[in-house]
């Protein structure tokens, strides 16, 4: 028999897996050709060629960089030390080796995280729309998930609603810029506006409240955005990276979390967040990937491709009739369903074959999330089906 915590997430499955099932079929069906499928952040950049040519060195010439060995639980020192250098030289930080902790990918970062901070019964405020997983992440360490809506229209925090919701339960705020659904970014202002508010509440409740930034799309920024560094702007800040989109390399599950030492108590949370990347199974991030990532921080994959699908795709969407704000990072456009319950939406979309994520499972119903991580040609045959999908509603 299952455990309870585990029938829960069996019942509960993730809707974007369905959606990636549910497109597989469909291709069965119908054709490859003739299925639009949006439903997956699978980045379609392929990963830069240095990648590759550093795994093939790596292998090459592993006697000399100590290849396939047991490591610190940290990861390899001069890889943390590259890593801490440059994200000094991109951001004026001042890190070195002891303030990275590099980890299984992003999710593995949060959770190591989120198990060093969290007693039974705290809480983590999470700012809707966010990514469902976050979720399961905070309960598998008994936490509590407080859900602060953003803003309808621009999808910034509601800075009221934040302030009010930080209580004496409240151990941290989990914020994700580029965000995953929506494109949005937060800008220097809103960053410091957030501070502020924790800054005060860690005064008035006598205890530390952590920001935990989630950073996997921190490349993906268009127009040129500036994307903010938040351990600039408070100082119980840990910084959560992957190199899944940045370097497209998502099924290599390498990335760090940051730790600066400016941090309450900093060398003890360095010591707990090493030590929970042991006991929550991942024991370290992959030595070889480590190894490779390391040769390749100034490399980037073409942003030119992403930001050209988004400009047609926009277009596309918006000139179906169905309303969008234009994204200014990661790959997804947020949109809004011309009827109240998203699913369903989602349900007609796959009349014409296309496949979309209902917002609901980002805790912001009545929106759908529209991947735009796929061919060029894909977007570009997807034309007529969402002119069909917009004509249905406004013929309605």
């Amino acid at each position: 028999m299952i455990s309870d915590k585990m029938k829960k997430l069996v019942e509960n499955n993730s809707v974007i897996r369905e959606m990636f099932e549910e497109g597989k079929r469909l291709k069965s069906i119908y054709g490859e050709e003739n299925v639009y499928d949006f439903s997956l952040g699978n980045p379609s950049v392929p990963a830069p060629k240095a990648i590759k040519e550093q795994i093939i060195n790596m292998v090459k010439n592993e006697e000399s960089c100590f290849l396939h060995g047991y490591m610190s639980n940290s990861g390899y020192e001069d890889v943390r030390e590259k890593i801490a250098n440059s994200i000094n030289k991109k951001f004026y930080t001042n890190f070195n080796s002891s303030n990275i902790v590099m980890t299984v990918g992003a999710a593995s970062g949060l959770n190591i995280v989120l198990k060093s901070i969290l007693n039974p019964k705290d809480e983590v405020i999470t700012i809707a729309p966010y990514f469902s997983e976050y979720n399961n992440y905070i309960e598998n360490y008994d936490g509590g998930v407080k859900v602060v809506k953003s803003n309808e229209g621009d999808f910034l925090p509601d800075l009221d609603l934040l302030e009010s919701s930080i209580n004496e339960k409240t151990k941290a705020v989990l914020i994700n810029t580029p965000n995953n659904p929506t494109g949005v970014i937060y800008s220097q202002e809103i960053i410091e506006k957030i501070t502020d508010i924790m800054n005060r509440k860690q005064k008035e409740y006598n205890h530390e409240i952590y920001l935990i930034s989630d950073e996997p799309y921190r490349e993906l920024a268009y127009d040129n955005i500036e994307v903010p560094y938040v351990t600039k702007y408070y100082k119980n800040t840990f910084v959560v990276y992957s190199y899944s989109k940045s370097l497209s390399i998502p099924g290599e599950r390498i990335g760090y979390v940051v730790i600066p030492n400016e941090m309450e108590n900093s060398s003890e949370m360095i010591e707990a967040v090493t030590i929970a990347n042991r006991i929550i199974g991942c024991v370290n991030a992959p030595s070889l990937m480590q190894r490779v990532v390391a040769e390749c921080l100034d490399e980037k994959v073409d942003l030119e491709s992403y930001e050209k699908n988004r400009n047609l795709l926009y277009k596309i969407v918006t000139e179906s009739g169905l309303e969008c704000v234009k994204p200014q990072g990661a790959f997804y456009l947020f949109v809004k369903s011309p009827i109240e319950d998203d699913k369903e939406f989602c349900k007609i979309a796959k009349k014409y074959n296309l496949l979309f994520v209902p917002a609901s499972s980002f805790a912001y119903p009545g929106y759908v999330r529209i991947a735009y991580c796929v061919s060029y040609d894909m977007i570009k045959h997807s034309k007529d089906a969402f002119e069909k999908l917009g004509q249905e509603f406004i013929n309605n």
